[in-house]
């Protein structure tokens, strides 16, 4: 298995101080405008991935659907992460493009 790129970019981001991690804090760093990216994992619940589908495009800022929670919060230092915020904007830009290669937007 190849490493993940977009998972060790955001372990880099974490150890910047640059994530907002589960559903509280990503919330919160959207509707204070200091989340640029959104990434939900795909197996958290359709009522997450609503509500923040919902949110970041209310608040325009991109959200992606990737890895499993497990994964997500492994990389971050953390639990599950059923959910988190890039409040980073170079980060931000750098994972984006690097999620778009990997894979395409629900």
């Amino acid at each position: 298995m190849k490493p993940d790129r977009v998972l060790s970019m955001l372990g880099i981001a974490a150890k910047a101080g640059s994530v907002a991690s589960g559903e509280f804090s990503t919330e919160k760093a959207v509707k204070e405008g200091k989340a640029y990216l959104v990434i939900v994992a795909k197996d958290a619940s359709d009522n997450t991935k609503k509500m923040f589908r919902n949110m970041t495009e209310f608040y325009e800022v991109p959200m992606y659907v990737y890895s499993e929670k497990e994964m997500l919060g492994h990389f971050i230092g953390k639990e599950f992460r059923a959910s988190l915020a890039v409040t980073n904007e170079g980060l931000a830009r750098s994972i984006e493009n690097r999620l778009k290669q990997t894979i395409t937007t629900e």
